[in-house]
């Protein structure tokens, strides 16, 4: 596995490849890896020839208040684990050299950005959208691998995509969760005990909206109602940031589920540090069909 981090020789080592007819597929990330991101990884290997993943905390999607100095981080552990995974290449630049001083150029969806995750980050999306708008142009990856558990990065970077013609297929990968349903992320290091024991009810929780829809309740409003009662008895030291039934593909509310898929989506804040999030998949009834 090689190591890169200016991103002139990852673009001279991208075309390199590209000009042998060689496929590539571009895993990013923000490191400090666990088994979800050995998933996207392993993915990645099937994908293409040539397996490029980087790993860059990203600054720009972080807002004044949030915990861009604190995120976890392990070099060695990570490139281990790239390693392990058959990476061929493992990116990782400094801030400096993917944002120049003075950047000015900004690349983001906006009507898929403001609501659910973006009304509490205003600029997170857009911190996304330009650094993986980067990462492609840089790699110029014939497809490119996000975990679901992030479903509205993921569906935000689906419709830039499309909009902007960028000739890449995006994977999802179905989210990878600890024995209790918790979702993997590495934000779980901020839970301290008690915490950690919350946490697994925001899984449990969108898991009961998937029951109470499949029990024939279609109002969005009512079984969120539930949901979060559910969440005030079971999490009593969290904070529930959004809950809300959308269209997967647009991310619109969805008042009354049936005939489609529908996407349970939430946002909770664990503590004082942790702010975890997760969905569910609410496929329709046969009745629905």
């Amino acid at each position: 596995m090689d190591i890169i981090t200016d991103p002139r020789a990852l673009q001279d080592w991208a075309l390199r490849w590209r000009a042998q007819g060689e496929t590539l597929c571009l895993v990013p990330t923000m490191g400090y890896f666990h088994a979800g991101h050995a998933a996207l990884m392993k993915e990645g290997r099937k994908q293409a020839k040539k397996l490029l993943v980087s790993r860059f905390v990203n600054p720009t999607q972080f807002g004044p208040s949030e915990d861009l100095q604190a995120y976890p981080s392990d070099e060695s552990r990570d490139v281990s684990i790239a390693r392990d995974c058959g990476v061929d290449v493992l990116f990782m630049p400094k801030a400096e050299d993917m944002y120049r001083r003075r950047h000015a150029t900004w690349v983001h969806v906006p009507e898929m950005g403001k609501r659910l995750c973006g009304t509490t980050r205003p600029h997170h999306f857009q911190g996304v959208c330009t650094v993986v708008s980067k990462l492609f142009i840089l790699a110029l990856p014939n497809v490119a691998v996000f975990g679901e558990k992030d479903w509205q990065q993921l569906a935000i970077l689906r419709r830039m995509v499309l909009d902007l013609n960028f000739p890449i297929d995006l994977v999802g990968v179905p989210t990878v969760r600890e024995p209790d349903g918790l979702a993997l992320s590495s934000r779980n290091a901020y839970l301290a005990e008690a915490e950690r024991k919350e946490a697994p009810h925001l899984h449990k929780g969108l898991l009961l909206a998937g029951r109470l829809h499949d029990e024939g309740e279609n109002r969005a409003e009512a079984i969120c109602g539930a949901v979060r009662e559910y969440w005030k008895e079971t999490m009593p030291n969290s904070r529930v940031d959004y809950l809300e039934i959308v269209h997967p593909e647009s991310l619109e509310p969805v008042e009354r589920l049936g005939g489609t898929p529908a996407l349970a989506m939430a946002a909770v804040q664990v503590g004082a540090k942790a702010r975890l999030i997760d969905n569910k998949m609410i496929a329709p009834r046969a009745d629905e069909l």
